[in-house]
């Protein structure tokens, strides 16, 4: 079983190898933070952040005072959140486990998954029973919230190659080719990054690779999964602001109930 589901999560990770460089990509990201705060203030009680990584979204929802908990099964990840938080008074827990196979040892009323995390469950097996294991977690009438890209054919058909040259958040020159390929079959998109770092003689010091697998899931195949795991679905927005979902959109945030 650990071949079929943890391996799923730990032979993906690739890009988590450097959680404080994560940070400095990432922590500016806000656009999530409204629709989850509105659902906080609606709901109360024990929240769950899913995926949390390094405490993006958990920190600033515990700051507002509510009781939290982030969980992830990157320990590298979380153990950046625990040191960025170490000195703050924060209801917060943190705590390493994976999403399938949660024991929260809490009912909670909220549970958010973001990030476009839903895409590292690769197999119809894992998100089964990532929301079999968030319906379990959930009081009654619980809410679970959670976005993933929205699949657009003709972008996923293509091989997209890139080169792009740039300054990153560590202020090093880089030259980043991309190259995303897509299975119809399996629904995953293989996405292989290669970076250069170029000293001030333009000579190439040092060489990072890494690969992401994606899966997409479609509209009407993400109905059916969520409800056969037990959620109604309230509602689905094209992005984090509440947008309304149509065929041009990029995202899809599904608001879902516990039935």
């Amino acid at each position: 079983m650990r071949k079929q589901l943890d391996d799923i999560f730990y032979d993906n990770m690739e890009k988590y190898i450097d959680p404080e460089f994560y940070d400095l990509q990432y922590e500016n990201y806000l656009k999530d933070l409204p629709l989850l705060i509105e659902w906080a203030n609606k709901k109360g009680g024990n929240i769950v952040d899913l995926a949390c990584g390094t405490g993006r979204a958990t920190i600033p929802i515990a700051k507002l005072g509510y009781n939290i908990t982030g969980v992830d099964i990157n320990e590298g990840m979380l153990n950046r959140a625990k040191e960025k938080t170490k000195n703050m008074n924060l209801d917060i827990q943190w705590v390493l486990q994976n999403c399938t196979k949660l024991s929260l040892n809490r009912m909670c009323s909220l549970m958010f998954m973001t990030g476009n995390s839903f895409q590292h469950f690769l197999t119809n097996e894992s998100q089964d029973k990532l929301l079999l294991s968030v319906h379990k977690h959930l009081v009654s009438g619980g809410i679970f919230i959670f976005g993933t890209r929205y699949p657009k054919i003709r972008e996923l058909a293509a091989i997209e190659e890139s080169k792009n040259s740039y300054f990153d958040k560590r202020n090093r020159k880089v030259i980043e080719y991309k190259t995303a390929s897509y299975n119809s079959f399996t629904q995953i998109q293989n996405c292989k990054s290669r970076r250069e770092f170029i000293n001030d003689n333009e000579e190439v010091i040092a060489i990072e690779e890494d690969m992401i697998s994606l899966r997409f899931v479609f509209p009407m195949e993400m109905e059916r999964l969520i409800e056969q795991n037990g959620f109604t679905i309230l509602d689905v927005y094209g992005s984090w602001d509440k947008s309304s979902f149509h065929e041009d959109s990029n995202e899809m945030i599904f608001i879902c109930k516990k039935v």
